[in-house]
């Protein structure tokens, strides 16, 4: 992917073939993961939710995780971490709100 002034990307549980992603929980897995890399750095308890900078969602049926570049400045390896769970799952990704159908 190249660079972009976007400040959120969009992990898409979509493969590039087209294919849904599985697990169906893929995205609250590693939202999950990344919970203790927030603003302020991990608190009691900030295993309990998710981080303002990776935050699980859907759009449309299409289970999606939403990085915030944020995450980046703040650690870079949780941000490789994010955007190498993509590429190594064959994952889409987008620098802007994708238009998903529903499935």
């Amino acid at each position: 992917m190249a660079p972009t002034a976007s400040k959120e990307i969009y992990i898409l549980g979509i493969t590039r073939q087209g294919k849904a992603f599985r697990p169906s929980d893929w995205a609250e897995r590693l939202a999950g993961v990344m919970s203790q890399f927030r603003p302020g750095g991990p608190q009691p308890g900030s295993h309990l939710g998710y981080s303002p900078w990776c935050i699980p969602t859907a759009i449309g049926s299409t289970k999606c995780v939403i990085v915030h570049v944020d995450l980046k400045e703040y650690n870079v390896m949780a941000w490789d971490f994010c955007m190498n769970f993509a590429k190594d799952n064959d994952l889409q990704t987008s620098d802007t709100r994708p238009e998903l159908p529903a499935r």
